[in-house]
């Protein structure tokens, strides 16, 4: 069985400083110990007709699902969940084991 995956895709709502988001973000998952990889970007390349207002991506890494599991229940989760949560216009969250087909060089 793969990693553990957890895929998250947003658009915030005008105004919000995404930077203070990204860094907090940053900050939660150093804190937290289940979480083996973190990355993040914004979308640069898609038609805005592709990409339904979507702009940027977050991607967690766990070594197993039950990792993802401690780190939902992480204090320091729900507390920034409810920050993160109020910045959200929309959102698509995808759970998953992956599939390594292709491993990095």
């Amino acid at each position: 069985m793969g990693e553990f995956k957890h895929f998250v895709i947003v658009k915030f709502k005008g105004g919000v400083v995404v930077e203070d988001l990204t860094k907090g973000m940053e900050k939660l998952v150093s804190e937290i110990e289940a979480v083996k990889s973190f990355e993040w970007g914004q979308d640069i390349e898609s038609l805005d007709v592709l990409r339904q207002g979507f702009t940027h991506a977050f991607l967690m890494t766990f070594n197993k699902k039950e990792d993802f599991g401690v780190f939902q229940s992480h204090p320091n989760h729900i507390e920034f969940s409810a920050t993160f949560s109020q910045a959200i216009e929309k959102i698509v969250l995808l759970d998953f084991t992956s599939t390594l087909v292709k491993a990095p060089a």
